[in-house]
């Protein structure tokens, strides 16, 4: 292979650190996936994605697109002497971290979340912060500065202590667990941001469309604070659309909220926020019988019933998913994926060509009921990212844990 038909890319880790790989100037997305699966020792990143960043947001890469797509003329007269930036993101939040197998994943997730708090704006959520560095501080100690500054190092001294007394004995792997979770209470903790305007013709983008495990979150930025506006869990929004850059969220009509109109900075971000969307909607749907599992293990947990029920074999697990010994149809947790326009792998995001995608996200009120509607640009053949397969034998590890203290005569109500 010449030089020539070389690129350098770097692609920057959670926790500071970088991975550089060589690849072919016609390379895609997977290919750079692949090399740093090989790097990390992993078999796959689960919550984790690509990422460039555009305008000052990540936008997570299709991997199926040319790396062309992404970082255009300047891909093509590159050398290997200049490295292209790619970053490592979590692309899907999760309600608990048990849900991550891989430790290496699960302290990269761990490691991102600790920025997003450290830089987080919630001053009204004082007490989660406290909390979060009880935990934090099993594996490392910090505190926002901003905190630091109201309360004053002597306050914090004199006071986390304390939390962190009732975390003796908690290890490292645990204290992240109980940090991830904790994070998620916070307003801006779990969430990805993208920015929108309220008009199509302002100058600042004073919209935050948030995506989290269980639904939208939208807030207006006010002198330097984030206020919510609406709360949307994945069964109140009724229909997601985008023409250009103008994206429209529909809430259900029980809600009587009028139809959600604001403007991205273009059609490509427009695209790009409806299919993260998509995404988190149809993980939320495949993981919630294993978070339901693993919200009755803490129930029993804190009602000091056989402690040891909280600890799930994830090596057995992940043995038992790789020979595929838990087989499950996929019909199990179907999406149902359909095409209103054609989409080109190879066609630029422009703002003057009008396409439109919606989604049903009408989710059905009984939980074990997995049928989603969703419409989008995507065939009907893809595969799921995440294989359903993956998140029932979740499920039914934790369910064998429980039946195993229910045959005991544990109760778990």
């Amino acid at each position: 292979m010449r030089t020539s038909q070389k690129r350098q890319v770097s692609i920057l880790l959670p926790n500071k650190q970088h991975l550089d790989c060589t690849v072919r100037v016609r390379a895609r997305g997977q290919e750079v996936l692949n090399r740093v699966l090989k790097q990390l020792g992993v078999s796959e990143l689960q919550v984790l994605g690509l990422a460039v960043l555009r305008d000052n947001e990540y936008l997570f890469v299709d991997l199926e697109q040319k790396l062309s797509k992404y970082f255009g003329k300047t891909w093509k007269r590159g050398s290997l002497m200049v490295p292209f930036i790619l970053f490592l993101r979590v692309q899907y939040y999760v309600e608990s971290g048990l849900l991550i197998m891989s430790s290496k994943v699960q302290q990269l997730y761990y490691a991102e979340l600790r920025q997003k708090v450290l830089l987080s704006k919630s001053r009204h959520q004082e007490a989660v912060f406290f909390q979060l560095a009880a935990s934090a501080l099993q594996a490392e100690d910090y505190f926002p500065s901003w905190l630091i500054k109201r309360r004053g190092r002597d306050f914090l001294l004199q006071h986390c202590p304390g939390l962190h007394a009732e975390l003796r004995g908690v290890t490292r792997g645990q204290a992240i667990l109980q940090f991830i979770k904790e994070a998620g209470n916070l307003q801006d903790g779990a969430v990805t941001f993208y920015r929108m305007r309220q008009e199509k013709k302002e100058l600042r983008s004073l919209i935050l469309l948030g995506v989290a495990s269980k639904g939208v979150h939208i807030y207006q930025e006010l002198e330097g604070k984030l206020c919510l506006l609406y709360d949307l869990t994945w069964t109140h929004v009724d229909r997601l659309t985008f023409q250009g850059s103008r994206f429209e969220i529909s809430a259900v009509g029980s809600l009587c909220l009028p139809q959600l109109v604001f403007y991205t900075a273009s059609a490509c971000h427009s695209k790009h926020i409806l299919t993260h969307l998509r995404d988190s909607h149809r993980l939320h749907i495949n993981t919630r019988a294993a978070v339901c599992c693993i919200q009755q293990l803490e129930d029993m947990q804190a009602s000091h019933l056989y402690k040891e029920a909280y600890i799930c074999d994830t090596t057995r697990l992940a043995q038992r998913l790789q020979t595929n010994s838990l087989s499950s149809s996929m019909s199990d947790c179907s999406v149902a994926i359909q095409t209103t326009t054609a989409w080109s792998k190879e066609e630029e995001c422009e703002e003057e060509q009008v396409r439109e995608f919606e989604l049903c996200v009408d989710e059905p009120e009984e939980i074990f009921v997995d049928e989603v509607l969703w419409t989008a640009e995507l065939s009907v053949d893809e595969p799921l990212i995440f294989p359903s397969s993956y998140w029932t034998a979740v499920a039914m590890e934790m369910k064998q844990v429980l039946r195993r203290r229910t045959d005991e005569g544990v109760s778990v109500d």
